[in-house]
């Protein structure tokens, strides 16, 4: 693609990739997550957000299946102590994450496509999402 350097021209603007998971709809550009939410994803409590990627300290996720849905959490320092805890309380926090997208089974190919997505984008930003 040929950008317009000219006096005037609107700076090019960075490629992006859109998933859409259960009530939430993700960009992803190649320095953040911008994470919308329709109105029933926000009535657990979470909101609509951007997270730098560059912020990421773990990449957390569980694969959808037919019995229950899966997510991808962009996990940042905010999220350190449920990192730890490994309940039933925790998974509910998890969901109810501002940086967490939920996707259904019938998502399950969307849900590889982000995740696959946003783990290489974590580590173009020197971050080592696995940790």
């Amino acid at each position: 693609m040929a950008y317009d350097l000219s006096k005037g021209a609107p700076a090019p603007q960075p490629e992006s990739q859109v998933f859409k998971g259960y009530v939430a709809t993700v960009t992803l550009y190649t320095d953040r997550a911008e994470i919308k939410r329709k109105l029933m994803g926000k009535v657990t409590g979470a909101r609509d957000s951007v997270i730098p990627l560059d912020n990421v300290i773990k990449v957390q996720s569980k694969e959808p299946t037919r019995l229950v849905n899966g997510y991808v959490q962009l996990a940042t320092e905010e999220d350190r102590g449920q990192l730890q805890i490994a309940t039933a309380e925790a998974q509910k926090a998890i969901a109810n994450n501002s940086r967490t997208v939920l996707f259904t089974w019938n998502q399950r190919e969307t849900y590889a496509a982000y995740l696959a997505a946003v783990t290489a984008g974590v580590q173009t930003q020197g971050s080592n999402p696995f940790s």
